[in-house]
């Protein structure tokens, strides 16, 4: 009988490719105890959602178990192969012994079923009950998962729910039939840092009522630490250390741990550039040859900012004339009009907004979701029309600007999207994309030369030119940004807006594409708004951070001063909803 509720033997998966063979899971083993928490850590590629898809039996075409048991001890005490069941066995297990929250909620739920009744069609699936008692069973999982309003929120559609709803109904789900076993495939990936946290507390919460075994996926260190019992470092389809989650993240044995943990900016102190992994899988190998066992401490330290180079750096802000000047910024939508077409109710978006930005400075705008951080950056760009207020861009009102003024303005004033792979042509290749601005303000001479720009701006962003003729889908996240990055540069800008623009990634590739801007910035001289819900991201990169809060800016300042004296209440709850290694 099995001690363990699963216990995972040599399980190697590959994918077959034309004459190509790769292998994404390389014999593995580890084990997840009864009531234990296992988070399996790694970048984007590193075999942990292939792992994961393997104990669902999800692992389709062109993909393979090619060895490896699977041993699974049910809630009869049964213990099972799950590589070895049928698939009609299988698919009585998936939902009620095993169940899953996947990555992305919206992509996960149906756009056209409401919330509720996709947990009624998961629940009756496995459980014998008619529509009613299964609607009263969803209301009381609703109320579990801490959703506001069960009734209402079950008759909503997915689109009409915040990021942290769509996945506390995904967790609803997963929930429904009291599964032995819970994967959670990165759930917080993306959220805001305050919902993060309740999303991780009500997890843990549930994990506890129910005794239930977790496999908790994710690329961030810092959230293992809030919740696992045991951790496993996966590296390219290989398992390079393991242990509990107090002797891993304390005291890293694998170069590669050590910089997961090293890419996250460090709360003590500032950097020129963050470290990497490649940093520290290189410096193993010097390692191994000059036996310099002291090198990987020694990073951190030789990329360590000195305060008279920062207090440099704020004088110079100080005596540099701004280059944007915005003054009782407005931007006001309609949410309810009365017979005659008269708004009775408005949403203040963004509402009194005052600030300056120096040229070349980076001011950092950090706020939960829905606080108004990307109304305010497109108002600027007058993406979204303002209401009122003034915007003085170089010392013109761009407000007063015709839309064929605005046009000719746009090469000078660039945004850097959320989503890159929302935001780039699926059927253009990535050179086509890069080109397209230049060719639309007929910048850079003939086609050659801007396709030579093209090929200088890819060198730039450190891809090869090669990449010109793929398409978005054949990059990962981190490259696709990199090409958004390309094309706001591909013009010139002196100004640019990047929303959210390391989000998604995972905290190797944040940490490069954040090393990327900051090399650019000092290039190609541009004035930055970094908009982010993460205070340890703005703070490494900004010189000075606006902390937003329901429409309004509740405090302002230089960014390590903020993020080390906070004044304001709401600073404080967003700092100590960042994740921390114990």
């Amino acid at each position: 009988m099995l001690t363990k509720r699963v216990d995972i033997q040599s399980l190697e998966v590959k994918f077959q490719s034309g004459n190509t063979t790769t292998t994404a899971v390389n014999e593995i083993s580890f084990s997840i105890g009864k009531g234990e928490v296992v988070g399996v850590v790694g970048e984007s590629g590193s075999g942990k959602s292939v792992t994961a898809l393997s104990l669902m039996r999800l692992i389709n075409t062109p993909g393979t178990t090619t060895r490896g048991n699977i041993l699974f001890q049910n809630s009869n005490e049964a213990v099972v192969n799950l590589v070895q069941l049928s698939d009609s066995t299988m698919r009585s297990y998936r939902g009620k012994e095993l169940s899953m929250i996947f990555q992305e909620p919206m992509t996960a739920l149906n756009p056209l079923k409401t919330c509720g009744w996709q947990v009624v069609e998961a629940l009756r699936q496995h459980q014998p009950m008619d529509n009613s008692a299964a609607r009263r069973k969803v209301e009381l999982l609703f109320e579990q998962v801490k959703l506001p309003d069960p009734p209402s929120i079950f008759k909503r559609y997915p689109h009409e729910l915040s990021g942290g709803q769509k996945q506390r109904v995904m967790i609803a789900m997963a929930i429904a039939c009291n599964p032995s076993l819970l994967i959670a495939d990165e759930p917080t990936t993306a959220l805001d840092v305050t919902v993060q946290k309740t999303v991780l507390n009500l997890l843990k919460e549930l994990q506890q009522q129910m005794d239930m075994s977790v496999m908790f996926i994710t690329h961030d260190l810092g959230v293992v630490a809030e919740i696992a019992d045991k951790v496993v470092v996966m590296y390219k389809g290989d398992i390079v250390e393991a242990g509990t989650a107090r002797e891993v993240l304390l005291n890293p044995r694998h170069p590669y741990t050590k910089g997961l943990l090293a890419c996250r900016p460090p709360v003590d102190r500032r950097l020129f550039r963050l470290p990497v992994t490649a940093d520290f899988m290189e410096i193993d190998q010097q390692n191994r040859i000059l036996e310099k066992k002291n090198k990987i401490n020694d990073l951190v330290d030789t990329l360590t900012i000195p305060l008279s180079t920062l207090e440099n750096r704020r004088q110079q802000l100080i005596d540099t004339p701004p280059i944007l000047q915005v003054e009782g910024l407005q931007t006001w939508f309609p949410v309810e009009k009365s017979f005659t077409g008269k708004v009775k109710r408005w949403m203040k978006a963004v509402d009194g907004v005052s600030f300056n930005i120096a040229a070349g400075e980076t001011m950092g705008l950090v706020g939960e979701s829905g606080c108004g951080k990307t109304t305010l950056g497109r108002s600027i760009l007058r993406l979204v029309e303002p209401t009122g207020g003034s915007i003085v861009y170089k010392g013109q009102d761009i407000r007063s600007l015709s839309a064929i003024g605005m046009r000719h303005l746009r090469k000078d004033m660039q945004l850097i999207f959320q989503d890159p792979y929302a935001s780039l042509n699926p059927r253009q290749v990535v050179g086509a994309a890069i080109l397209e601005p230049m060719q639309v303000h007929g910048l850079y001479g003939n086609e050659k030369s801007q396709k030579e720009r093209v090929e200088m701006l890819l060198e730039k962003v450190s891809l090869p030119t090669s990449f010109y003729q793929r398409y978005p889908h054949e990059l990962s996240g981190g490259q696709r940004q990199r090409i958004v990055i390309a094309r706001a540069l591909a013009v010139s800008p002196s100004f640019i807006v990047c929303d959210e623009s390391v989000a998604a990634l995972d905290v190797s590739v944040q940490a490069q594409v954040l090393n990327l801007l900051i090399g650019l910035r000092e290039e190609f001289g541009f004035t930055c708004i970094f908009i982010s819900h993460d205070l340890s991201v703005v703070r490494f990169i900004s010189d000075r951070m606006m902390v937003m809060q329901k429409g309004k800016i509740v405090e302002q300042g230089w960014a390590d001063d903020v993020y080390n004296h906070p004044r304001e209440t709401y600073t404080q709850q967003l700092i100590s909803a960042i994740p921390t290694i114990f």
